[in-house]
């Protein structure tokens, strides 16, 4: 399965997120997952990427060309595609996806998490979305999502894609179901 990392090109003020980075890397070539993921060599997405290469597993790195002029593209990955812009990164992405981790990270890990939700809702793609954190660092999206439902802005029928896990042992149940 191609499964699609959104994180972070920083690595955060805590070595919790580093660790779970490759904790998450060693976990999808071990499971015999393909990671998609940002191209990058630094942060998160650096240390995900090269614990997954450790272990024996694949990776294809999507970056847009003017990151890779600032030298911060991981070298060793299976293949890299440039893109032209974050727009096409992202959009490159989702569509190599078989289903959608988000990492901790910034305000560019949410919006692209953000945009496979509306896709899953509104049709366009099928796969799990998933939040994935150690430390309950999504927990005030999910009680966002809750107030949207006691809004009227969401339907709680709408987030049966959409999971927070907080171990690989509860990935693993989420990647399960969808492979089946």
């Amino acid at each position: 399965m191609n499964v699609t990392v959104f994180c972070g090109s920083a690595a955060g003020n805590q070595s919790l997120y580093m660790e779970e980075a490759k904790r998450l890397g060693t976990f999808l070539a071990k499971e015999g997952h393909t990671l998609i993921y940002g191209g990058a060599r630094v942060g998160t997405m650096g240390a995900l990427a090269k614990a997954v290469k450790e272990n024996g597993g694949q990776v294809i790195g999507i970056l847009p060309r003017f990151l890779a002029e600032r030298e911060i593209a991981m070298e060793g990955l299976d293949q890299l595609i440039m893109t032209s812009d974050m727009d096409d990164r992202k959009k490159k992405m989702i569509e190599l996806g078989d289903a959608y981790i988000a990492l901790p990270g910034g305000p560019g890990t949410l919006e692209e998490i953000a945009q496979v939700y509306s896709w899953i809702r509104v049709g366009l793609e099928t796969a799990p979305c998933i939040l994935y954190a150690e430390n309950d660092y999504w927990d005030p999206l999910r009680e966002l999502f809750v107030t949207m439902i006691r809004e009227g802005f969401l339907k709680e029928e709408d987030t049966a894609q959409l999971h927070f896990v907080s171990s690989v042992e509860e990935l693993k149940e989420v990647l399960d179901i969808a492979k089946a």
